[in-house]
């Protein structure tokens, strides 16, 4: 059997090989909102994560490069929405941009974040903690309150090798 894998070394500072390695991992989709004394902002991210039920903690990672890094570091709420396979636009809008929140249905949440409509869950949270992570930063939030959508076939937007696209169970699970 002939070796598939690609072997790199992470210390080198071409960081495409491990970029490639992580983009293997399939995420979920979602957009992070703060409200900013300049308005509502949003970013979308794919670094989400659940982290404990009591209490209720989730954690995203955003760049420390992104010029919209420090709104979200130092905001006392978030929501975090995840996002359903028909919102690609959505997604692709706060991949490059903060504002723009006119172009979507959206509303002032329980903690004050800006709530994006039609998302498959939303999660209103408080800033639990902020850690350095190398060029990113870990924001962990508590949930104060959640919703989601009760269609529960309703497909989620997933991204994988820097593609969108959705999961297709295989029936032939053993």
């Amino acid at each position: 059997m002939t070796d598939r894998l690609h072997h790199f070394d992470p210390a080198t500072n071409d960081t495409a090989d491990l970029r490639r390695a992580f983009g293997r991992f399939a995420t979920g989709v979602t957009v992070v909102t703060v409200q900013t004394p300049h308005g509502p902002l949003g970013m979308t991210a794919n670094s989400f994560s659940s982290v404990s039920l009591d209490p209720p903690l989730v954690l995203w990672s955003p760049g420390k490069s992104s010029k919209r890094h420090d709104a979200f570091a130092v905001a006392p709420h978030f929501a975090i929405h995840v996002l359903g396979a028909d919102q690609q636009p959505l997604a692709d809008h706060f991949a490059a941009n903060g504002d723009g929140f006119d172009l979507f249905n959206w509303s002032a949440g329980p903690n004050g974040a800006p709530t994006l409509d039609g998302c498959l869950t939303t999660f209103h949270c408080d800033t639990f903690a902020v850690h350095p992570a190398g060029d990113h930063s870990v924001i962990l939030g508590q949930v104060t309150h959640g919703a989601y959508n009760v269609d529960l076939n309703a497909p989620a937007l997933l991204f994988e090798q820097s593609r969108f696209g959705t999961f297709s169970a295989d029936k032939r699970l053993v």
